[in-house]
């Protein structure tokens, strides 16, 4: 978000917790940006929240260029017996169905606006094609996620909409934090991981 917004890009920041967001925006403001950073409250799990906030967007710009589909969670590792449904509900609601959702309605105003087009990157993740042991949630959205990637790629030609996918290896966020302490390897070996600073990855 920070990296579009000094090239100038206009950029909406949406996430369950504003707090966050807003300290984006301020560190964004602090370093005299041209490109506004918008912060919006949404549930990307709720097609109501997803469908208010293109709809705004639209409404202010007129247009959308980019969608960096980037919602999601993982949960403490277990083998798939020990996985609760709910738990596993709020990751495919929030890894699948929340992606879905953006990517949904930002092709719907791209496909609409003149001119057309536009382009939408999903985060994926190494889990894509290596899982961990004790992941089948994650791992499984992050198959999903390839597969609605390539379709959307497909889909997209006709209407000048490009679909990629990225799969970031260990990013310095709250969802790595445990791996600098050990974490389990296919062999059962526990083995520390190193992860990449935020300002290293920002800056690929």
């Amino acid at each position: 978000a920070l990296g579009l917004a000094r090239e100038g890009v206009d950029t909406y920041l949406a996430g369950r917790k504003k707090d966050k967001l807003l300290t984006t925006k301020q560190i964004s403001i602090k370093e005299n940006n041209e490109g506004i950073c918008h912060v919006i409250k949404c549930d990307v799990s709720k097609d109501t929240n997803v469908r208010k906030m293109f709809m705004l967007i639209h409404k202010h710009h007129g247009r959308l260029d980019l969608l960096f589909n980037n919602a999601g969670i993982g949960l403490e590792a277990n083998t798939i017996d020990k996985i609760k449904f709910k738990d596993w509900k709020k990751v495919i609601d929030t890894n699948i169905n929340g992606m879905f959702l953006c990517a949904k309605y930002a092709y719907q105003l791209m496909k609409k606006q003149r001119p057309k087009g536009g382009r939408i990157i999903n985060n994926g993740s190494i889990s894509a094609f290596t899982p961990r042991p004790g992941t089948a949630a994650y791992t499984t959205s992050k198959h999903a996620i390839t597969g609605l990637t390539k379709s959307i790629a497909l889909d997209g030609r006709r209407d000048n909409i490009l679909c990629i996918q990225i799969d970031i290896g260990n990013a310095e966020t709250a969802i790595t934090q445990t791996f600098t302490k050990g974490i389990s390897k296919p062999n059962e070996k526990v083995i520390k991981e190193a992860r990449q600073e935020k300002s290293q990855t920002a800056d690929e």
